[in-house]
């Protein structure tokens, strides 16, 4: 799985795919799977440490034209899309427009119509786990186990 994150701080690549801007975001996914990458996980929310959250429009705005894009290009047509979200609004959008697996960091816990959501949409669900959210994860509330 290659990521293909569109976010201006994004810890895998350094923002490299940001803005969402066509021409980069696709033609650096066609790269990733010419060198060995069966599937792609498109994300626009950034979960480092201290992030700010977006909303489900900011976050849309984003990973959608990339969702599109993939799907439209024929090199990627087939590849199996993951969006990174948390958000059920953004699941349900970036299915729709062709993506094939949700992969939800926090494991519902933002969002709490994503598991019905993901259930209704009927694509694997990717579930994780952290604790707090990306603005809050670094509290020592949240470190301490």
């Amino acid at each position: 799985m290659a990521i293909l994150n569109v976010t201006p701080d994004s810890f895998s690549d350094g923002g490299k795919f940001f803005p969402a801007g066509l021409g980069g975001a696709d033609g650096g996914a066609e790269a990733m799977v010419r060198e060995g990458a069966d599937m792609l996980d498109v994300g626009g929310q950034s979960t480092r440490p201290g992030a700010t959250r977006l909303t489900p429009e900011e976050e849309l705005a984003r990973v959608m034209p990339v969702v599109r894009a993939l799907r439209q290009s024929p090199v990627l047509r087939c590849v199996p899309i993951s969006v990174d979200t948390f958000y059920a609004q953004v699941a349900r959008e970036t299915v729709a427009a062709g993506a094939n697996i949700v992969n939800d960091v926090s494991g519902g816990a933002l969002d709490p119509d994503m598991r019905h959501t993901v259930a209704e949409l009927g694509v694997p669900y990717v579930l994780m786990h952290m604790r707090g959210d990306p603005g809050t994860m670094s509290r020592p509330e949240h470190t301490s186990y």
